[in-house]
C-alpha cells in the first residue's frame, strides 16, 4: 500500500510541475481581481505546506529555504512581499527535491504519531504523519485548481 500512495504522490506533484512549466515568470505574478494571491504564491505555498506537513508536524528538519515560510505561509500574499519571491524555477526544484525526500522519508512512517496532534483550519484533526501527508495531495490539488482559476482569470483581463 505504501508503494501506491507513493507513486500517487508522484502523479500529484507531476502534475504540479507539468502546470509550472508552462508559466513564464510574467503569468506567475498576476494577482487578477477577486484573488488575494498569484500563481507564484501557490507554488510555494504547495512547497512549504507540504514540508511542514510531512517534515514539521513530525519533528524532523524542514528544508524548504526559510523564506519560503514569509513568502508563502497561510496568511501571507504577495501584496505584503518586501523582497524578491523565489523564481520559478527555484520553486521546481524545491518541488522536485521535496518529492525524493519524501520517497525516501515516508516508508515505515505512516503510523508514526505527530509530536502533537494538529487540527488545520477546517478544523480536522491529524495524529500521525500518514495522516497529514495523505491530506498534502488534497491541498495540492485545491491549490492546482487555483492556479488553473487564476490563468483563466489573468487571461480574461
Amino acid at each position: 500500500m505504501e508503494n501506491m500512495i507513493l507513486k500517487h504522490m508522484d502523479v500529484v506533484r507531476g502534475i504540479t510541475i507539468s502546470i509550472l512549466e508552462k508559466i513564464t515568470e510574467e503569468a506567475a505574478d498576476i494577482t487578477p481581481k477577486g484573488f488575494n494571491n498569484n500563481i507564484r504564491w501557490n507554488l510555494g505555498h504547495i512547497a512549504f505546506i507540504q514540508e511542514k506537513l510531512v517534515f514539521g508536524l513530525a519533528g524532523e528538519p524542514m528544508q524548504t529555504p526559510e523564506s519560503y515560510e514569509s513568502f508563502f505561509g497561510a496568511g501571507t500574499k504577495p501584496a505584503d512581499w518586501t523582497e524578491t519571491a523565489p523564481s520559478l524555477e527555484e520553486i521546481a526544484k524545491v518541488l522536485k527535491d521535496q518529492a525524493h525526500r519524501i520517497k525516501e522519508f515516508m516508508p515505515q512512517q505512516f503510523d508514526k504519531q505527530l509530536i502533537t496532534p494538529f487540527t488545520n483550519k477546517a478544523g480536522i484533526n491529524f495524529t500521525t504523519v500518514g495522516e497529514t501527508f495523505l491530506f498534502s495531495f488534497y491541498h495540492e490539488a485545491m491549490h492546482v485548481e487555483t492556479i488553473k482559476q487564476i490563468g483563466k482569470a489573468a487571461a480574461a483581463q
